[in-house]
């Protein structure tokens, strides 16, 4: 669970971000500076040539569970793909696949060995997890993130088999409506999350949100497809 704040690791005020939402440089992957970082509503994203960067930008895409946009075809990959999820069973797996999958406009991957490395450990401690997409026994998609309080943190997505990562999605939001977490911070806007239903707020009212999430206690445990 999460610790008192230590003073060492806390962020500069998310204001202070420049115009992108480029906030700080420099400093570590520990568990502690991750935790300060997104209850900071701050978050690590650079190339293994770069410093480590923490964002804050001016506008924050989240997807509140109960806005989930679910159209006919996802409908039909849930049903008819023979798609089995599973939740917390192959984290490492998942973030190398993830890792294989570049970001828009980023030239290789953006998930570092160091940052696999630092996720790995937040699974570990249970606050991170992962919601995967099986197939005869192969993992086909998913995506992973870390939960604080009531908010989920989303980081990262793949999918080798059509719509794979959108039913990961699904599930995700199911999960989330069912455990009352308030709203799925997905970082940055695509395409992609647009047409699940999630949405620009400004970083003000991100950060409002985000204060009351956090007054509810972590869940730091392994989480299954029957937890209650």
């Amino acid at each position: 669970m999460r610790g008192p704040r230590i003073p060492s690791l806390e962020f500069p005020p998310v204001e202070l971000a420049d115009d992108n939402g480029l906030l700080a440089y420099g400093g570590d992957l520990t568990i502690e500076r991750l935790v300060s970082a997104y209850e900071s509503g701050v978050f690590p994203w650079y190339e293994a040539t770069q410093p480590i960067l923490w964002w804050a930008p001016p506008k924050r895409m989240v997807l509140y569970p109960q806005e989930l946009k679910m159209s006919k075809s996802l409908a039909q990959s849930i049903r008819n793909r023979g798609f089995e999820l599973r939740i917390d069973t192959a984290f490492s797996n998942m973030i190398e696949l993830c890792a294989e999958t570049p970001r828009s406009g980023q030239n290789g991957t953006w998930l570092t060995e160091e940052m696999q490395k630092a996720y790995v450990k937040l699974h570990d401690e249970g606050f991170a997890h992962s919601f995967e997409i099986w197939r005869d026994d192969e993992l086909v998609g998913g995506l992973y993130g870390l939960c604080l309080g009531k908010a989920f943190f989303g980081e990262s997505m793949f999918s080798k088999a059509r719509d794979a990562s959108k039913v990961a999605f699904y599930h995700l939001s199911e999960f989330s409506k069912k455990h009352d977490i308030k709203f799925i911070d997905c970082q940055l806007h695509t395409t992609h999350l647009e047409s699940l239903g999630a949405k620009e707020v400004a970083r003000k009212q991100f950060m409002k949100e985000l204060k009351e999430a956090l007054a509810y206690p972590d869940r730091c445990e392994k989480w299954t497809n029957e937890i209650k």
